[in-house]
C-alpha cells in the first residue's frame, strides 16, 4: 500500500493543476445537487419492531386523523378561577378556534369541554391535531402556531404553544467557528508558516464541503435524521484538518532530510498517507458498523459520517500533495528555508541524485535532530518512572468513571431544551399549571377485529389502566370512522424521562397484554424514548466487543504483535469508561453544567453511547498508529525497546499534540450551540479525544510499552506468517527506493 501511494503523491505533485482542478469541480458540482436535490431532515427517532411503532403504523393505516403530529397549547388566565368567567371562556374560545384555523391543522379541542383545566381555574391546556406527522410539518406552518394566542396576550394571558410539532432541525451558528478558528491558530503555532496551516485548512475545508454537499445531494432520497449532518460536518472537519497535518508534517520533515519536493510528497504520502488510509478506514468501519445493530436513523449517522470521513481521506492523499506542490519550500518556516532547495529555485550547487536526495553544498546541511525537545524529555522522564505514571493513570480513569454505571438514556424533551425557547416555556408552564406528567401523555392504541371488540375491550382497558400505579389520568377514548380502532390518552404522575414513568410504561403493557379480542399496543413520545433507548442499550455490548475485537484485529495486522493490539484496546475501554463518566457527571449530575452553558441537566441522548463508541474507537486507532509505528519502526532498525519508545514519543509527540488539540477544538465548538444533544454531542467526543491523546497514547502507552520491552513485539511464528502484510510503515516502500536507486560512491 505505501508504494502505491508513493507514486499517487509523487503523481499528484507533478499534475498538480489537473487535480485542483477536479476537486473543485466536483466541489461545485456537489454543490449544485445539493442546492438542488436536497430534502428535508427528520426529527423524530423511529424504531422498527419496537410497540410503540406498530401502534404508530397501526393508527397511520386505521386511524390517519389520530396518526398526525399533535400540539399543546398551554394557557394561563391572569388570575386563579379566570376561566370559569364568561370572559375568560370567550378568550379560550376564541384561542380554539384561532387554532383550528391554522394552516394544517385538523381541529383544536376547547380545554373547558373536555376538562383540561386546573384545579384552581388559571391553567388550561388546548390540545391541537395537525394532518400530516411532525417530519411533514412545514415551517410556515411551525411559525404560525408559534405565533398563536396574540390576542390573547394583549388581555394579559400567557400563551405558550407546544408539544411535538416544534421538533425541529437543529441550525449552525457562529459559535462553533470558533473551534475552527483555534484549529488555525494550532497549525500556525505548529508549522510556524502561515502557508503551511493555510493550506492544510483549505484542504479540509475543501473535503468537508465536498462531503456535507454529497451528504445534503442524498438528503432528497434518503431520509436523515437532524443530527446526522451535524455529527457529519464534526467528523469531516476534525479529522480533515488531522490528515492533512499528518502528510505535511511528514513531508517537511522529508525536505528537512534533503528529498527534493517531488520525492518528499511522494514518500510522505507513501508514509504518513498509509497511516491516514488505516485511520481513516478504522473510523468508516467503526461507524458503518453502526448498521449492525439494525437501528435506522442511526445506520444513516453511521453512514453520513462514514461517507464525509471517506472523502477527508481521499482529499488528504490526492490534493494535499498537490497543493504542496504548489506552496513548495514556503510550508518551511523561513528560519529554516535557507536550509533546503526546491525544484522552482534550486540552489546552483545542488544537484539532486537518483533517491531524490539534493546534494548540497556543506554549508547547506539538513538540521540535526533535536532530542531536547519536550516529547523526547516527556518520554524519558515516563520511561523512568513508567509503574507509577501506570498507577496513577489508571487510579485516575477509573476516578473519572465512577458515575458511568448511573447513567440513563432518553430521547431529548422539552424540559431539557434551552431555557427561553418556546418548547421549553410552553414545558414549564405545563408542569406548573398541571405536573410534570402532563408534558409526558402516553396514548394507549385498541384495535379490535370488529367495531363491537373494540367497544368491549375499550372499557375492560380502561379499567386496568386506572388501576395502575402512577397513573394520574385516562382520557375518554377517541374512535376511528369506522369504530374498529380507539385511542385513550393517559396521564402519568411523573415526568417522561422520570424512571418512574419507564416503570410505568412495562407495568401498563404487562397489564393489558391479558386482552384477548384486540390489540392493545401502548405509544406516545414517551413510550417511544423509552422504546430506542431500551434497544440501544441492549446493543450497546454487542457493538463494544464489536469494535474491541476489530481493534485487536487491525493493530495485528499493523503492528504483527499480540500485547501491542490487548493494550491498544484495553486503552480505549478506558478512555471511553473515563468519557462517559465525566459526560454523566455534567450533562446528568449537573456538576459544572454552568461551564457549558446546560441550562437543566437530564438523561443523556440515547444514541450517544454507542455514537461515542464508535467515534472514539476510529480516533483512538489513529493516534496509537501515529505514535507506536514510529517505536515499530526503529525497533526493527535496531534501537533498545526503551530507545524505541522513546524516539516514537519524540517524534510523535508533536504532531500528535497538534491532532488532539485540533480535535477537541472542533468537538468543542459545537458546545456553545444551544441544542443539548449537540452540546453533548461535541462535549463528549472533545472530552474523549483529550484522555484518549494526552493520558492514554501519550501517556500510560509509552509507560506500558517500556514496561514490556521486546515482549511487546512478540508474535507467534504461525499467526506471523497467516496474517497479511498491509506495510502500514513503509517497509516495502523503503525497500523497492533501495532496489531502483544505485549504490552512491
Amino acid at each position: 500500500m505505501a508504494t502505491l501511494l508513493y507514486r499517487l503523491g509523487r503523481g499528484a505533485l507533478r499534475r498538480r493543476r489537473l487535480v485542483v482542478a477536479l476537486w473543485l469541480v466536483v466541489l461545485v458540482v456537489a454543490g449544485l445537487a445539493a442546492a438542488t436535490l436536497r430534502g428535508p431532515t427528520a426529527s423524530n427517532f423511529t424504531m422498527p419492531g419496537t410497540e410503540s411503532q406498530r401502534a404508530l403504523d397501526l393508527l397511520a393505516e386505521q386511524f390517519p386523523a389520530a396518526s398526525g403530529a399533535t400540539g399543546t397549547i398551554a394557557v394561563k388566565a391572569p388570575a386563579d378561577g379566570q376561566l370559569a368567567t364568561p370572559e375568560g371562556q370567550a378568550v379560550v374560545q376564541e384561542l380554539v378556534q384561532e387554532a383550528s384555523a391554522l394552516p394544517g391543522v385538523v381541529g383544536a379541542v376547547n380545554p373547558l369541554q373536555v376538562g383540561a383545566v386546573s384545579p384552581n381555574g388559571r391553567y388550561a391546556l388546548v390540545q391541537v391535531q395537525f394532518a400530516s406527522g411532525g417530519d411533514d410539518v412545514t415551517d410556515e406552518q411551525r411559525t404560525a402556531y408559534e405565533e398563536v394566542g396574540a390576542a390573547a396576550e394583549a388581555k394579559g394571558w400567557q400563551v405558550a404553544p407546544g408539544g411535538e410539532v416544534l421538533g425541529g432541525e437543529p441550525e449552525i451558528g457562529s459559535t462553533e467557528a470558533l473551534g475552527v478558528l483555534v484549529a488555525a491558530i494550532v497549525l500556525i503555532i505548529t508549522f510556524g508558516s502561515l502557508v503551511a496551516a493555510g493550506m492544510t485548512m483549505l484542504n479540509a475545508l475543501i473535503g468537508v464541503g465536498v462531503g456535507m454537499a454529497g451528504l445534503f445531494a442524498l438528503s432528497g432520497v434518503i431520509e436523515l435524521t437532524s443530527t446526522a449532518p451535524i455529527l457529519a460536518l464534526m467528523l469531516g472537519l476534525a479529522v480533515g484538518i488531522d490528515y492533512s497535518l499528518f502528510i505535511t508534517s511528514r513531508h517537511r520533515q522529508n525536505l528537512l532530510d534533503g528529498l527534493s519536493p517531488e520525492e518528499a510528497v511522494g514518500r510522505a504520502v507513501g508514509t504518513a498517507g498509509s497511516a491516514v488510509v488505516f485511520a481513516g478506514a478504522t473510523v468508516v468501519i467503526a461507524l458503518a458498523g453502526l448498521a449492525v445493530v439494525n437501528i435506522p436513523f442511526l445506520t444513516v449517522m453511521g453512514l453520513a459520517a462514514a461517507g464525509t470521513v471517506t472523502v477527508a481521506v481521499l482529499v488528504a492523499i490526492t490534493l494535499q500533495p498537490a497543493l504542496l506542490g504548489f506552496a513548495g519550500r514556503r510550508v518551511l518556516p523561513r528560519r529554516l528555508r535557507a536550509a533546503v532547495t526546491d525544484d522552482t529555485t534550486a540552489d546552483p550547487g545542488a544537484a539532486v541524485d537518483h533517491s531524490g536526495h539534493l546534494d548540497r553544498p556543506a554549508a547547506q546541511t539538513a538540521p540535526a535532530e533535536d532530542e531536547s525537545r519536550f516529547g523526547f524529555r516527556w518520554a524519558r522522564l515516563i520511561t523512568r518512572f513508567r509503574v507509577p505514571v501506570i498507577l496513577v493513570g489508571l487510579l485516575g480513569l477509573g476516578l473519572l468513571a465512577l458515575p458511568t454505571p448511573d447513567m440513563r438514556l432518553a430521547l431529548p424533551g422539552a424540559a431539557t431544551a434551552a431555557v427561553g425557547s418556546p418548547a421549553r416555556v410552553a414545558n414549564d408552564l405545563t408542569v406548573e399549571g398541571f405536573g410534570a406528567g402532563f408534558t409526558g401523555r402516553l396514548a394507549v392504541v385498541i384495535a379490535g377485529d370488529s367495531p363491537q371488540a373494540t367497544s368491549a375491550a375499550v372499557p375492560q382497558v380502561t379499567a386496568l389502566l386506572q388501576r395502575t400505579e402512577n397513573v394520574l389520568a385516562v382520557a375518554p377514548p377517541q374512535l376511528s370512522p369506522d369504530g374498529r380502532t380507539a385511542l385513550l390518552g393517559v396521564v402519568p404522575k411523573t415526568g417522561p424521562t422520570d424512571e418512574a414513568t419507564e416503570t410505568l410504561v412495562h407495568d401498563i403493557r404487562r397489564s393489558v397484554s391479558g386482552i384477548r379480542d384486540a390489540d392493545v399496543l401502548l405509544t406516545g413520545v414517551t413510550a417511544i424514548g423509552i422504546d430506542v433507548s431500551e434497544k440501544l442499550s441492549d446493543a450497546l455490548p454487542i457493538y463494544l466487543l464489536l469494535v474491541v475485537g476489530l481493534s485487536v484485529l487491525l493493530l495485528m495486522l499493523v503492528f504483527r504483535s499480540l500485547l501491542v493490539p490487548i493494550k491498544a484496546a484495553l486503552g480505549f475501554l478506558l478512555t471511553v469508561a473515563a468519557t462517559f463518566g465525566i459526560t454523566v457527571a455534567v450533562f446528568q449530575q449537573g456538576h459544572l453544567a454552568d461551564l457549558v452553558g446546560l441550562d437543566t441537566p437530564g438523561p443523556l441522548i440515547s444514541f450517544l453511547p454507542i455514537l461515542l463508541i464508535g467515534i472514539l474507537f476510529g480516533l483512538a486507532m489513529d493516534y496509537e498508529v501515529f505514535l507506536v509505528s514510529r517505536m515499530r519502526e526503529d525497533f526493527v532498525h535496531g534501537k533498545s525497546a526503551r530507545q524505541a519508545t522513546i524516539s516514537g514519543m519524540g517524534h510523535g509527540a508533536r504532531v500528535v499534540t497538534a491532532a488532539a488539540l485540533i480535535m477537541m477544538s472542533v468537538f468543542g465548538g459545537f458546545v456553545f450551540l444551544e441544542d443539548p444533544v449537540i452540546k453533548s454531542m461535541g462535549f463528549a467526543l472533545a472530552v474523549g479525544v483529550a484522555i484518549d491523546a494526552f493520558v492514554v497514547r501519550m501517556t500510560i502507552v509509552p509507560a506500558v510499552m517500556s514496561l514490556l520491552g521486546d515482549r511487546a513485539w512478540w508474535l507467534p511464528k504461525w499467526l506471523n506468517r497467516a496474517l497479511p502484510n498491509v506495510d502500514i510503515e513503509g517497509e516495502g516502500l523503503r525497500t523497492h527506493l533501495e532496489e531502483k536507486t544505485p549504490a552512491r560512491v
